[in-house]
């Protein structure tokens, strides 16, 4: 009673200095503004804007709030800029000023030109304490009575992102106030503590944001980047949580640094660091640097801005979902969200103090960055060559809108020549002929780095224990034959004219023919089946009119498609122009080589009812990989279906079932999977993806199973016995960690052989290259078509232990089973993996819609 006592009579107390403030004309603090001192409870996402936009009202001469972009749940992303009185009018010029600075923008420098520093809060929903903290510390920028606040902004812009991701914040903050008591409860048993799946950490499509920087694959990153890099800043933090026993982290980052990070950037994290020090040292706070969040994966808020010429830096305070309001942790302390706040408010004051004390520098060696891009490019290769060949027209069409959204600038080969390159399919040193239609990427850019970081072949990895992926070679994630060139080449910038295509002559052909080698294919494909155009596709290669088709060609015949009458010409051919697809036709269905359009090589392609499984037990990110798959890339309906009940589900609804990666074994008990067996026996396609394909392995009924570890023969023991090292298998404690990596694989690229013949391998050649994560590995399948397999020497580039890469040879990667009358496809890899892997989407758009067909 005494307890809700006091906080009626706080919250009395700061509504009337609420009003007072207001009578005076005074600017409303945090606590003024919401009625609630900050660390009470959680702020709402449409409290957040309220408050931004108050203060901006309130000092309209020293801050703005622009409108960004919304989210995919409809909620708006904002930034919010201050500066002095003096430099807020001439925002526009100052961010002119930055580009021409990089070489990215032309002309001279106007004026005087501050520094500028970007700070972004709550990337991740549910470490919901950074937007608490961010209302106070645009409080305290603009404070009227603040002078260290007023002599900061004289020679530094600051920008705010206070929410990155709303949609995963409300998530969290509106399951906290339905779970928790008044006041939050301390113990660590309490329900509070305890979030659902799927969290609030990911988006609307549970992607994690804070690795989506370089990729941009999801709709708040691809609008917050394209104002990022419009502006490029000087410096960039990113603010983040962490286990709730854990105290506070800020720079220096732990190792690897990857080598294109200069020494100045190293010398400035350290730089930061000490202004992070001094402001914790003197309030007695915990804290650690160098351990645990390294700087090598090019996708993160402080290595994305890094690769940009900023001091990027990852700013982590204990707590994260777990720890609510108040969290007892093991040392019997209570972690309260009022320090949490206060820690992420003092690193943010020390980030812009370095900022403006340190601006002259900042901007000198961000000049000389950007110079040494432009005029001496780090790297072994000072060239990059994309073919245009045939069959890949899509794939680069994607990767060169990837590099305009990055601000890479590319042209094309000015003349047909033969030079030396760097074979990304092959790993040799090779001749390669250039055609004017070659893309041609100079490292003698701008964006250099980026480039380097992006494009080389192999990452060197100073340190094996990483934090992430440790390969991403954008040619193997887009499917592009890639050469890199040691030498610079003359680039064109006009895009040479392509060959116009060749006019559609038939009025009313018998069939319309469409090859399949790409992600827009697909596209075509899932649209023509939504406008109810029945489509049936080739088997196998065939030829006619002086054409050859491969396998997996695309043939819309006038046959089947009577209902449509001439709705059917002006459907395919303008989804077909909508799509970017090259389509033929022919005046008959018989072929000079291969099988008739009548032949059973040729078979119609139902149009599937597909269901994906989510909920507890499922990976939320691996389930938000599909999902999105569906809904925003090739919007195809998907039906989603909860492990809650499941077992419920009439599966006869449906075509198709997927199981992204998780853990099975209270989802798929006995009696549920055995009725999933059934339906797949009589005529359904299970999809088993990563370790849902495990969960399977040895499973009455299916066929796949797990590789045993090979015995040494007895003469290689006895080898091993004579070179044995008596001493060798002293292990020490420290080195724990390290040799862990032994037996992992960390993001690593490996070519994949394929059976081309097979329609989950249809629109590939005889290989493809896949991002491995995971040293699970299966045995070839005995009864079933093994279509991907690793074996020897498959390696391709990236980390991998030194026990793993033996496991990593002779095993099954892609494969199918028939059971009954129906399909099971084994995806041992990931091809949606982030969203980013864009070589991988044709080959589960196989799985879903041409498997089994």
């Amino acid at each position: 009673m005494k307890n809700t006592l006091k906080r009626d009579l706080a919250l009395l107390w700061m509504l009337l200095c609420a009003q007072v403030a207001v009578a005076q004309g005074q600017l409303q603090s945090p606590a003024q503004f919401l009625g609630y001192p900050l660390g009470g409870q959680f702020t709402t996402h449409s409290r957040i804007l309220d408050y931004v936009d108050y203060l901006a009202a309130q000092a309209p001469n020293r801050m703005k709030v622009q409108p960004y972009g919304e989210t995919y749940e409809g909620r708006p992303l904002v930034l919010a800029y201050i500066a002095s009185e003096g430099n807020l009018p001439r925002l526009e010029q100052i961010r002119e000023n930055n580009l021409r600075q990089a070489g990215l923008q032309p002309g001279q420098v106007q004026g005087d030109q501050p520094a500028v520093v970007w700070l972004s809060y709550n990337i991740h929903g549910n470490e919901a304490v950074s937007s608490e903290a961010v209302m106070q510390v645009l409080y305290d920028l603009l404070d009227p009575d603040n002078a260290q606040s007023k002599e900061w902004l004289q020679n530094t812009v600051v920008i705010l992102d206070p929410v990155v991701n709303p949609d995963g914040r409300e998530r969290y903050v509106q399951w906290y106030k339905q779970a928790s008591n008044r006041g939050g409860n301390a113990s660590p048993y309490a329900w509070e503590h305890y979030e659902p799946w799927p969290g609030g950490r990911p988006n609307h499509y549970y992607f994690d944001l804070n690795r989506d920087w370089a990729w941009q694959t999801q709709l708040e990153s691809r609008q917050r980047l394209q104002v990022y890099n419009n502006w490029l800043p000087q410096v960039h933090a990113d603010f983040h949580e962490m286990g709730a026993e854990a105290p506070y982290y800020f720079s220096p980052a732990a190792r690897p640094f990857h080598e294109s990070i200069t020494p100045w950037q190293r010398q400035f994290q350290n730089t930061i660091g000490e202004y992070n020090r001094e402001a914790f040292d003197k309030n007695n706070w915990l804290y650690f640097t160098r351990e645990s969040f390294d700087l090598f994966y090019p996708s993160y808020g402080d290595t994305y801005p890094t690769y940009n010429g900023a001091i990027g830096m990852t700013y982590e305070q204990g707590g994260s979902g777990r720890a609510g309001l108040a969290y007892q942790k093991e040392d019997g302390d209570t972690l309260t969200l009022t320090e949490r706040i206060a820690h992420h408010v003092a690193a943010s004051r020390a980030t812009i103090q370095a900022t403006s004390e340190k601006a002259d520098q900042l901007k000198q060696e961000f000049r000389k960055y950007y110079e040494n891009n432009l005029n001496n490019p780090g790297g072994e290769y000072k060239t990059f060559v994309l073919r245009a060949e045939n069959g890949t027209a899509g794939n680069l069409k994607a990767l060169t809108e990837y590099l305009d959204r990055q601000g890479i600038r590319y042209g094309y080969a000015s003349k047909s020549n033969t030079v030396k390159g760097y074979n990304y399919s092959n790993g040799k040193t090779e001749n390669v002929r250039l055609a004017p239609q070659d893309v041609v990427i100079s490292m003698y850019q701008p964006k250099s780095t980026l480039v380097k970081v992006l494009f080389e072949p192999n990452a060197r990895l100073e340190d094996s224990l990483t934090y992430d992926i440790t390969s991403w070679a954008l040619p193997y994630a887009y499917g592009v034959q890639t050469y890199a060139l040691k030498n610079r080449l003359e680039v064109n910038t006009p895009k040479p004219a392509a060959p116009a295509a060749a006019a559609i002559s038939i009025n009313k052909p018998y069939a319309y023919l469409a090859r399949w080698t790409n992600l827009q294919d697909l596209k075509f494909l899932t649209a023509l089946m939504q406008a109810d155009v029945k489509v049936r596709q080739a088997e196998k290669p065939f030829a006619t009119d002086g054409q050859q088709y491969g396998p997996g060609t695309l043939i819309i015949t006038r046959t089947g498609n009577e209902a449509m009458g001439d709705k059917l010409d002006a459907t395919v051919r303008q989804l077909a122009q909508e799509y970017g697809i090259s389509l033929s036709a022919t005046g008959t269905g018989f072929v000079s080589s291969g099988s008739d359009f009548g032949s059973g090589n040729v078979r119609y392609l139902r149009q599937p009812k597909v269901a994906l499984l989510s909920g507890e037990g499922v990976s939320a990110y691996g389930f938000g990989e599909v999902w999105h798959f569906f809904e925003q890339q090739i919007s195809y309906p998907v039906t989603v279906l909860n492990t809650s009940y499941f077992s419920t589900v009439p599966l006869h609804e449906f075509d198709v079932l997927i199981l992204p990666t998780g853990s099975y074994t209270r989802v798929l008990d006995e009696e549920t999977l055995g009725k999933v067996k059934d339906w797949v026996s009589a005529g359904g396609k299970l999809i088993a993806m990563e370790s849902a394909a495990g969960f399977l392995a040895g499973k009455t009924g299916f066929n796949l199973k797990k590789k045993s570890k090979e015995e040494d023969s007895s003469k290689d023991k006895v080898k091993k016995a004579e070179d044995e090292d008596p001493y060798e298998n002293l292990r020490t404690w420290g080195d724990r960690a390290r040799e862990a990596l032994q037996d992992e694989v960390q993001g690593s690229i490996f070519r994949v052989d394929l059976d081309k013949t097979h329609p989950l391998a249809f629109g590939y050649g005889d290989t493809y290259f896949a991002l491995i994560r995971s040293t699970d590995t299966f045995s070839f399948l005995e009864d079933g078509w093994n279509v991907g397999v690793l074996k020897k020497d498959n390696y391709t580039t990236g980390f991998v232990g030194a026990d793993t890469k033996s496991k990593l040879q002779d095993a099954l990667i892609l494969g199918t089973q028939e059971l009954g009358h129906g399909q099971v496809v084994y995806l041992a890899d990931n091809p949606l993996f982030r969203g980013f892997w864009h070589s991988g989407k044709l080959l589960f758009g196989n799985a879903v819609f041409l498997v089994g067909q």
